[in-house]
């Protein structure tokens, strides 16, 4: 079933696997700035997924094996993916404190929270899959391209590792079972409810290519009027 899904998303996906922040983390030409930028929005964006997961866990809709599978997957993004993260921003001497989501970060966060805890546990399966499904296939992509690069490139250890996690077997197995869950829900699924599975799979697949796009061009909320100014009418309102 959610191989409809991924069918119905590859004009999307053939873009994405090519997306320049992704090739340029390959072939070394990524500037730093950029992927310290993406890393801490993904670390805001991943308290969301694994809350989100989390709430599916509780659904009454879930199998009890399958909602163990779901609590795990939460687990390993906080052991894994956010000690990766972690890593990284103790190398870099940095931390998200006091750090904003940015327009597509809350886009995506905003939009994936809403279909899990508004809509049935079917539809926040599938608004979750892209999250696993596009990340492991651009980083065998990513892969294939740095083995064709050879030594001929060089790039920051930080890019290797992102592209090992997410090329690795143990990432591939996550992936392989959280499908199986979609699959089996999908499989009892109405032909209605299917097609809003699907229309949330291509959103969050095109949320995804946004979110790098947003990295790419350092992304920032437009100044609309004097941030102070907010903070003294705000201070004046609490002083009724």
């Amino acid at each position: 079933m959610s191989d409809g899904f991924w069918k119905a998303a590859l004009p999307i996906i053939n873009v994405t696997e090519r997306h320049p922040f992704l090739v340029a983390m390959v072939d070394g030409t990524l500037p730093q700035p950029n992927f310290m930028y993406y890393v801490i929005q993904d670390s805001l964006y991943l308290k969301h997924f694994g809350d989100a997961l989390r709430i599916l866990s509780n659904s009454k809709e879930s199998s009890e094996e399958d909602a163990e599978l779901l609590k795990e997957l939460a687990i390993k993004i906080e052991e894994a993916e956010m000690c990766l993260h972690n890593s990284f921003f103790k190398k870099w001497q940095i931390d998200q404190t006091g750090v904003e989501e940015m327009p597509n970060t809350l886009l995506y966060t905003s939009y994936m929270l809403r279909v899990v805890c508004t809509r049935d546990y079917s539809e926040g399966l599938a608004v979750l899959l892209p999250c696993f499904w596009v990340y492991m296939h651009v980083g065998h992509c990513m892969l294939k391209l740095r083995e064709e690069l050879g030594a001929s490139v060089q790039r920051s250890p930080q890019y290797d590792e992102w592209i090992d996690m997410y090329s690795g077997d143990e990432y591939q197995a996550d992936v392989r079972n959280y499908i199986a869950i979609v699959d089996s829900v999908a499989a009892l699924a109405s032909k209605e409810k299917l097609t809003l599975m699907k229309e949330h799979f291509l959103m969050s697949c095109k949320l995804e290519h946004m979110f790098w796009d947003q990295a790419l061009c350092l992304m920032q909320w437009p100044v609309i009027c004097d941030e102070n100014a907010i903070v003294e009418q705000v201070s004046q309102n609490s002083s009724f």
